[in-house]
């Protein structure tokens, strides 16, 4: 038997906690990533996999799609790291489902594989979306290994560029010219389909004393507070931003007029709940006032649509503050 104290120290040890209880003593290691190639040649799949199996850094799984729709639909589904991609698949090419997988947000890194050794075939995939441009018949283990490499570092690059470039640098939230160029395009969307949609817009009450009071260290504590505050009361599907300053916005889509409002009283009152512990350690109880506009009820278009909700947000701040309305 194995004293209290011996015990602890057993199962605060991986090597002992493992042996104890019979287990194998093996290093961790992260999963593989994974890698897809698209090719309606099955043969590239077996030439890729035995050339993977060659590499001499880090081992990458191989996945494998055969036609146009489905390695499109595997692209856009997540979860690997980088993108072999065939000139031809059947009646259509590769480049097409370059332009169709960016267009749909994907920004897996992709390598275009091609039998051609045409100059315009390789300016065409670069111009389409495609980081790197191999050639089958020169390919070997080193140049393919080599060109993985340097996708996924660019693609990482890009990736770390595209966020800083839509993303608020305090909160971590969308930017005002990425929540906009979103808010145009679910305003099109909304038009076209005839589905609702709605935009809360939530501004901070007596911000500025906090600023005057506590210093701009506890403004930013309070502004990251709210920002966590509001995006945990949101579903998955809706977009949160910081707007400007102390005021923030929410895209609620699919929602109408009055499940929107009862959102933002939710929101409203989520703030209001406990008090924001500052960088000193005192707490501040903080308020927020909100308002809320809906398509078409409220206005016709993206521009409409802000006006409408800063109008009502307005009016909450002319009625006391602590509250959300409706336009």
């Amino acid at each position: 038997m194995l004293a209290v104290s011996e015990f602890i120290a057993t199962f605060c040890n991986p090597t002992r906690r493992h042996r104890l209880l019979g287990w194998a003593t093996l290093p961790y290691t992260s999963p593989m990533r994974r890698i897809l190639l698209i090719d309606d040649d099955r043969l590239q799949f077996v030439l890729t996999r035995a050339q993977f199996a060659q590499f001499r850094g880090e081992p990458f799984a191989l996945d494998y799609a055969a036609s146009y729709e489905d390695g499109l639909a595997q692209l856009l589904a997540g979860g690997h790291a980088a993108c072999l991609l065939d000139y031809q698949l059947g009646p259509r090419d590769g480049l097409a489902l370059i332009r169709e997988a960016v267009a749909s947000g994907c920004r897996t890194p992709i390598i275009f594989l091609t039998a051609e050794t045409s100059d315009s075939v390789d300016t065409a995939a670069m111009n389409a979306g495609a980081l790197d441009y191999l050639v089958k018949g020169e390919l070997n283990p080193a140049a393919l290994e080599r060109s993985l490499r340097y996708a996924l570092k660019l693609g990482d690059t890009l990736g770390q560029l595209h966020r800083l470039a839509t993303h608020d640098g305090l909160t971590g939230l969308l930017n005002r010219r990425e929540f906009d160029r979103l808010l145009a395009e679910e305003t099109e969307r909304a038009a076209r389909f005839g589905r609702p949609l709605a935009l809360a817009l939530f501004d901070l009450d007596h911000f500025k004393s906090v600023n005057d009071t506590h210093g701009h260290p506890a403004g930013d504590a309070v502004l990251r507070a709210a920002a966590a505050r509001l995006a945990a009361g949101l579903r998955a599907v809706d977009r949160l931003a910081r707007f400007g300053g102390e005021e923030f916005a929410a895209l609620l889509v699919e929602t109408p007029p009055a499940a929107a409002l009862e959102t933002a009283q939710r929101l409203v009152a989520t703030i209001r709940s406990e008090p924001i512990v500052l960088p000193d350690g005192s707490t501040l109880r903080l308020t927020v006032s909100a308002g809320v506009a809906a398509l078409p009820a409220h206005a016709a278009d993206a521009p409409g649509l802000i006006h409408a909700a800063d109008t009502a947000l307005y009016a909450a701040k002319h009625a006391g503050r602590d509250r959300a309305l409706l336009a």
